[in-house]
């Protein structure tokens, strides 16, 4: 292995402090509810609503300020995510009941959580792609109860009208202008609390989900984006570039890693990123990002690429060598796989179906990204007759007083023994 290109990337970000400023505004909320909610939305969004909850008006108003072209965009987008997310749920809705041992019967069913958050980014960008990947597969899932929430605009106490727009076609049942740390407190201790929070956000939403874990339900923990792309010299230089630097305009810590089998197809790549970078208007995001965080790895064989990919289990991995089909099945940690030349990033980001919002920081080694089953709780139930409590009563007799649990025991004693 060789470095054509290293990263300088390390988190530099101050955790102590950031968890300490977390917990001020959640114990804050916790305590004071909708003034302290409020309190904050002023202070950090300049957000001087009082009355968080958007009205059916604003959302008319919100299409008025976009283009027709833009809502069937939206459309389209939708409904490639709607019907993925139907297959997803088709794929895994099996509830059973199976008899496993004479007069005991087994099953599972597959029940829909009663409520959650779609946490939608507001930042540099109006996220509004989000907001079809949130709403949507907990629509589908069968969520009674979605709520979309996005911070406001510096210029006005509103949402971006984009954002509005994709919330309000992605199906949202509710949808509040908030954001921040204190949307998430507060609708885990002020506002009707849901069952779990979707959706990614900066280190401080992040940590505020984390903190937050365990009274509610959470998607991940999430950290900068990344992208990984293996190729070998029959991939277009110019493709990857481009995908590259469509990752590292994401935000300063953001990575785009390349590993190839060609040294002069590494540094053909290095040299498309510099030319494009010119021309970028996002330059002075992706150019430090690159900079900091890009990476391009020379690698003697493609088996040794599958295992640095294995290795740094990146949110979004794309293949782009003569036969892809020849090391897919040893790729087992990712986010997200794109195919082939064709199958670049951005499509998953806003359009061809699959969902956007990831796992990343080496989580994808043991989770997948949002999809049907964030928002579906698999329970299991059992029925018993006297035939099987008389048959495997004294097997959890003899095992419970084993660990000393006593009263187990006699739970089951007491039914062995009924005449």
């Amino acid at each position: 292995m060789k470095i054509l290109k290293s990263s300088g990337f390390k988190n530099k970000e101050t955790e102590k402090i950031v968890k300490e400023q977390v917990s001020a505004i959640i114990e804050d909320i916790k305590i004071n509810k909708d003034e302290a909610l409020k309190k904050y939305n002023l202070k950090f969004d300049n957000n001087d609503r009082s009355v968080i909850k958007v009205s059916k008006e604003e959302i008319e108003e919100a299409y008025k300020q976009v283009d027709e072209e833009f809502i069937q965009n939206l459309k389209v987008a939708a409904k490639n995510i709607e019907n993925f997310a139907m297959a997803q749920k088709e794929s895994f809705d099996n509830n059973f009941e199976k008899e496993i041992y004479p007069g005991v019967i087994l099953g599972q069913k597959h029940i829909p959580v009663t409520s959650c958050l779609a946490y939608v980014p507001g930042g540099g960008y109006p996220l509004f792609s989000t907001a079809l990947m949130l709403i949507i597969p907990a629509k589908v899932a069968g969520v009674k109860r979605v709520v979309a929430c996005s911070p406001t605009m510096k210029s006005t106490p509103k949402i971006n009208p984009k954002t509005l727009v994709a919330m309000d076609i992605a199906g949202a049942d509710e949808i509040y202008a908030t954001g921040g740390v204190q949307a998430i407190a507060a609708f885990t201790e002020s506002i009707k609390p849901v069952d779990i929070i979707v959706g990614p956000g900066n280190k401080y939403v992040t940590e505020a989900k984390r903190q937050c874990y365990g009274t509610v339900g959470i998607d991940f923990v999430a950290g900068p984006s990344e992208v990984l792309i293996i190729a070998d010299e029959t991939a277009n230089p110019t493709y990857i570039a481009a995908d590259v630097l469509a990752q590292c305009e994401h935000d300063l810590n953001a990575r785009g890693i390349l590993v190839t089998t060609s040294e002069k197809f590494g540094l053909e790549v290095s040299q498309k990123v510099d030319e494009m970078l010119e021309t970028l208007p996002t330059k002075n995001i992706a150019k430090p990002s690159w900079d900091n965080n890009g990476e391009i790895i020379l690698v003697d064989s493609l088996e040794e690429a599958v295992q640095i990919s294995n290795e740094y289990a990146p949110e979004h991995l794309e293949i782009n060598v003569e036969n892809n089909e020849g090391i897919i099945e040893d790729l087992v940690n990712y986010g997200s796989l794109f195919i082939g030349e064709y199958s670049a990033e951005v499509f998953g980001d806003y359009v061809s179906g699959t969902n956007h919002t990831l796992p990343t920081l080496k989580a994808s080694r043991y989770t997948g990204g949002v999809w049907v089953g964030t928002f579906i709780k698999t329970c299991t139930h059992q029925v018993l007759n006297k035939d099987a409590v008389k048959s495997l009563g004294p097997v959890a007799i003899n095992m419970a007083t084993e660990e000393g649990l006593h009263a187990h025991a006699n739970a089951a004693r007491v039914r062995v023994d009924d005449k």
